[in-house]
């Protein structure tokens, strides 16, 4: 995800709690979607569906703490 800001997410991983705490909700989701998608974990395709917009919705918002921290 954002390969252009790999150096600053890293950066903001270990330095911003808020970052921090979004990317890992974004990473525990993809994974949570996968899981449902695979059948590994029960989930209606209206689950996922949700699912999926709550982890676009932090995309956008990592994606926008991206552009402030890059002063874009």
């Amino acid at each position: 995800m954002f390969p252009e800001y790999r150096e600053l997410i890293t950066e903001l991983k270990t330095t911003d709690r808020h970052f921090m705490n979004l990317f890992e909700r974004h990473n525990d989701l993809d994974q949570k979607i996968k899981n449902m998608e695979s059948r590994i974990e029960p989930g209606s395709p209206l689950d996922i569906e949700n699912l999926k917009k709550e982890k676009l919705g932090l995309k956008d918002e990592l994606y926008a703490i991206l552009r402030k921290a890059a002063g874009q």
